[in-house]
């Protein structure tokens, strides 16, 4: 069950997603932030072939980049104006191939510390349905 979580900065929402929009990685890979509250983010990116590996499934090191920038706006959601995030550790266990029309990375935050957040990020695969 998720905590709820406060915000630092009322404005919160508006100082993510501009954040978000400098991201020049972001823009190239054509994600975009889907949804904002305090302590959790969605980001949606199209499944584009140049970015993947040679069997066809989207990079690993793009599923990652995803993610850790997903899990950062997380964290940044709950910190004050006039702050920024870096991440100081990064896990990522792949459960299966990156592979669909279009991808979901959601990020919670877990535990909301002074200095350091942690945040738990998953990806999930878009597949429509033909109708064949």
């Amino acid at each position: 069950m998720d905590e709820a979580f406060q915000p630092a900065d009322g404005e919160y929402e508006t100082r993510v997603r501009q954040s978000f929009g400098r991201q020049m990685v972001m823009k190239t890979i054509g994600a975009t932030m889907d949804q904002v509250s305090p302590g959790r983010v969605v980001l949606r990116f199209p499944y584009n072939e140049k970015f993947t590996q040679q069997h066809g499934f989207i990079h690993a090191g793009i599923v990652s980049t995803v993610l850790d920038s997903a899990c950062g706006y997380a964290a940044y959601s709950l910190m004050p104006k006039d702050t920024g995030v870096l991440s100081i550790e990064f896990k990522v266990n792949f459960l299966a191939p990156a592979k669909g029309d279009g991808f979901s990375a959601t990020s919670r935050v877990r535990k909301a510390g002074r200095n350091i957040i942690v945040v738990d990020g998953e990806m999930s695969a878009h597949i429509k349905k033909s109708l064949d």
